[in-house]
């Protein structure tokens, strides 16, 4: 009675999610309207497929990669990571792909795996890779003095509203100064322009 209370009640274990998988394969839909974006690491280097066009590069030929933290209103929590062959041809993937027109859902486990396998991989084969993290420098400049001149702006309102005696004022300043630097500080810290190394993947701009 045990043994068939035992088969009876037996539960199948679950194959691993194909979200993560071995890092070889990662496919992702970038927009709603358009097809997906399927990429696989082979014997022959990099494959990757996208409506209309496909390719294979050996690693040998990959030139360049730049990973980056890329939110959206609809996912906060978004990464991308740009490929350039030694052509100048460059493939994107995103860290999400997109389901419905109200839903864009997190492919965490599958991305990072894929990329840190095509990283290992990189590394096995000696390969020699202009790494980046984050965005262009000059983009990020760009960013560094808008925020300081919205700090500027931030603190003369702060200081006439304590003079005037206006706390309420202060106090949303105060929220919105918090809210300003946690959304957008946290943006420019992932993604300081910095160099890396095949066996040393910066960790934050990866989900």
């Amino acid at each position: 009675m045990p043994s068939r209370l035992s088969e009876m009640f037996q539960v199948t274990p679950k194959p691993p999610s194909e979200s993560a998988g071995d890092g070889a394969t990662y496919t992702f839909k970038p927009t709603l309207v358009g097809g997906a974006r399927q990429f696989a690491l082979t014997d022959d280097g990099l494959s990757w497929q996208a409506p209309g066009k496909s390719g294979i590069w050996p690693l040998d030929k990959i030139a360049a990669i730049r990973l980056s933290y890329r939110p959206i209103s609809m996912q906060s929590n978004r990464f991308r990571a740009d490929i350039e062959d030694s052509r100048g041809e460059r493939v994107t993937l995103f860290s999400t792909t997109w389901h419905t027109i109200a839903l864009m859902a997190r492919q965490d486990g599958g991305y990072r795996s894929f990329i840190v396998e095509l990283h290992r991989r990189l590394k096995a084969a000696g390969c020699n890779v202009f790494l980046i993290a984050g965005i262009n420098p000059k983009i990020y400049m760009a960013g560094l003095a808008l925020v300081a001149l919205v700090a500027v702006a931030m603190a003369g309102l702060l200081i006439r509203a304590l003079l005037t005696g206006e706390f309420a004022g202060a106090l949303f300043l105060l929220g919105f100064a918090g809210l300003f630097a946690w959304q957008i500080g946290g943006f420019m810290k992932r993604n300081r322009p910095r160099t890396y190394t095949l066996d040393a993947l910066p960790m934050d701009v990866l989900p």
